[in-house]
């Protein structure tokens, strides 16, 4: 539901379409450059963009890239053995990247567990 507020902001916005104000700007039918740096401080940004050049990443990003890779060998598994190992790693890491942050519990990423891979070993997962 748009307020009045909105509305005036809205009828504004469409007026200066109509008259033109918005044509011949800086950068119009350009692509917009976003800087993905801008909350990086000044002294660290050279540091970050030679790693980032150099193809290196921070310890949580591999982390989460390793988890999502891990994820995805699941969905196109069948029930075996290797699947369980599969998922004992993929809890590693999960566990990992949540003992690397400093936050909240409440933020962490849950471990992955599938009930009939716990199940198959006889154990009752309901306890």
């Amino acid at each position: 539901m748009i307020t009045g507020f909105e509305k005036i902001i809205e009828h504004r916005i469409k007026k200066a379409q109509k008259d033109g104000d918005f044509d011949n700007l800086p950068g119009s039918g350009k692509p917009m450059v976003l800087q993905d740096d801008i909350f990086i401080p000044e002294d660290l940004k050279l540091a970050y963009k030679i790693l980032k050049n150099a193809d290196c990443l921070p310890p949580e990003i591999k982390l989460k890239k390793e988890i999502n890779e891990a994820q995805e060998l699941l969905k196109g598994m069948e029930e075996t053995k290797e699947k369980y190992r599969v998922l004992k790693k993929l809890n590693f890491l999960i566990m990992k990247l949540n003992s690397h942050r400093r936050s909240s519990i409440k933020f962490e990423i849950p471990q992955q567990y599938h009930t009939k891979i716990v199940d198959s070993f006889g154990v009752n997962s309901q306890k």
